[in-house]
Parts: structure tokens; sequence; C-alpha cells
């Protein structure tokens, strides 16, 4: 059976710990980042709701009662940048603090890391857990396998290889030869080998430093300005490198997690009911993340108005987008406006 790695997120009205029970013989495992350690999502102690000091002990409680739940955890440390205590002594110890007080509260299985220095520190501290490199790496080759292969036990292969189906299969099948798992995102909002990825992770990691500056400015990020394009959103579906709820059994035996991005997701619920229903009549940009859904309001991409076979087709093709045109005849087709929702003054 097919199960999913699900980021933990700290809601306010308990809906998502409510839906990561009911589907817990469908999710392998939980993560999350530990306290303010930088990580490649924004910080899980800073909330809408509740206070810092609020959320930080809301969420050991909520990972204490998952615990009870009998869920596995794994713990990230996938920063891109750890600033000048990158390489010192004080930040070794740090972390492994953090794992051994993870491991000791909650229980930890795996780590979910970006450093090849930190693989191997925890790989000789903490040799029982399985060391995992991070989708943020982008490992799309052999050689990125083999350079990594001492320290790390399993992959996050590169989300881009979503669209090249017999690509992913070459890759995963090597990985498996060398006794080292795979994983694959889902639901990645981030576009199809985006140039600014690595600039916007380095300032999500510098996030808690950024906004103590009285000057600092809003990043929206490359994709949001991208999309908010109108001639670029009917290109949405061959930018992005999502796995449709309904395209799960294409990728069945690829790897052994599949991951689903919900940190910072608007729709929490939604992605995990998803994807554990294996179909979605929704928004298909709501599963994304980052969401992009508000770019293109008032439309609309209605998951279940896309062409029979589109997954099939958008992990097959030749990428020769200025010659094909699939993919915006499948955005037409699926494109509603809320306005016309309503026929006659009724909803439809």
């Amino acid at each position: 059976m097919m199960t999913f790695n699900v980021g933990y997120q700290l809601r306010a009205d308990g809906r998502f710990l409510e839906t990561l029970v009911r589907y817990k013989d469908k999710v392998s495992e939980v993560y999350f980042s530990r306290g303010s350690m930088p990580n490649g999502r924004h910080s899980a102690l800073r909330h809408a709701v509740y206070a810092p000091w609020e959320a930080a002990e809301k969420t050991d409680e909520e990972l204490t009662y998952l615990a009870s739940e009998g869920f596995r955890f794994n713990l990230l440390l996938n920063g891109a940048c750890y600033g000048g205590e990158s390489l010192s002594k004080k930040f070794f110890t740090d972390v492994l603090n953090t794992v051994d007080e993870v491991a000791a509260r909650f229980g930890l299985t795996s780590v979910t890391t970006t450093s090849p220095n930190l693989a191997h520190l925890v790989k000789v501290n903490f040799p029982d857990l399985e060391i995992r490199a991070s989708v943020n790496m982008g490992i799309g080759t052999k050689n990125a396998v083999d350079f990594l292969s001492e320290d790390f036990d399993g992959f996050y292969l590169a989300r881009e290889l979503n669209r090249d189906l017999p690509a992913l299969q070459a890759l995963s099948d090597y990985v498996r030869s060398l006794g080292k798992k795979r994983y694959i995102l889902l639901n990645s909002g981030c576009l199809n080998y985006c140039p600014a990825r690595s600039y916007h992770d380095n300032l999500v990691a510098h996030e808690e430093e950024i906004a103590s500056r009285d000057n600092a400015v809003v990043f929206r990020g490359l994709c949001a300005d991208v999309l908010s394009k109108p001639e670029n959103q009917k290109r949405v579906l061959s930018l992005l490198n999502l796995v449709r709820p309904e395209d799960l059994m294409l990728y069945d035996g690829l790897a052994d997690g599949y991951k689903l991005a919900t940190r910072v997701s608007p729709f929490p619920e939604t992605i995990l009911s998803a994807y554990a229903e294996g179909h979605y009549s929704g928004n298909l940009l709501d599963l994304t993340e980052p969401d992009h859904a508000g770019h293109f309001y008032p439309v609309i991409l209605a998951n279940d108005r896309l062409p029979e076979g589109f997954g099939k087709q958008v992990s097959h093709c030749s990428k020769n987008c200025a010659s094909c045109g699939y993919c915006e005849k499948a955005y037409a087709l699926a494109v509603v406006k809320l306005d016309d929702l309503y026929t006659d003054g009724n909803q439809c």
C-alpha cells in the first residue's frame, strides 16, 4: 500500500491533527522542524494565533499525542544556510542535542538534511537513524547519489523527474540497487528548474534575521511573479511537477515513501485527504505548496475536468512545449470562472 510522509502543521482548530489520525494507516511518518533552527520552510514557531512559546508548547502536546497513536517521526535539518555557525562545534553540539531531545521525547526514525556535514555527524552519533537527502538537494543523477551514498541512507529524487517517468524509474532502480531508500515529493508548488530556488531557500533560512530588520521588504517568490501573469497561467500545468491524486498508480513501486508538503499550506487537511482517497474534485492549485490558487483568482482549475490520461501524458511527454500544446489545451478544459458557478442566481 502506498503511504505518505506528511509535514506537521500546528492548526488552531485541531482539524489537521484529526485528519492525520483518521488516515494514520496511510501515513508512514510525520516530519517537522524543531525550534528556531533554520529549515526548508518558514518557522514553525511563527503562528497567526499562538505566541511563540504557546506554539512550541502546543506542538509538543500534539507530537506527544501522535507518538501515542503510533506515528513515526522524521526530523528536518534541511536549512539552506546556517550562517557563520555552519561549521562550528557549538552548532554541531546543538544539532546533536536537538536530535537526542526529539528522539527521547517523541521517538525518531529518520533525519532529513541538505548538509553532508550534518548527515555524517548524525550518522556517526545515531547509527540507528535513517539519514535522508532532502529534495532541496535536487538529486536527479546517478552521480549525485554516488557522491552522497556513504553517509545517506535514502534520497528524495529531484521533483522535476515527476514529469519524466522513464528517467524517474531508472534513477529509482539505481538507488534501490545500492540498498538505499527512495522518496518522491508529490505536490510541490515550485516551478520546474526554477532559477531562484536556491536564493529563495537561502532567504527562508535567514527569515528570523531578515524579519528583525526594520527596512525588510517582502520577497514573494519568483513563482508568484511568474504565475501572476495571464500569459503564464495557461502554461501552469507544464510549469509544475505536481502529481495528481488520481495519477498515483503511475508512481506505485517507484519509492519507499511519498512526501506531501503540508507544513505551510492553508489546506493541509485537503491535501492529505485527497491523496489518501486517491481523488480530488476541487481546485487543483489548492493541493500545491506553495499554494498558487490566489494568483489565479477568480479562476479555479477544476481537477476533475482535466482530460482522461492526463498523468500518463505529462509524465511521458517529449517536453517540447512549443510544438505540443497539450497542457494548454488541458488547462482550457479545466478552467472555471467562479462567476460561472452561478446560473440564474443558483449555485450549480
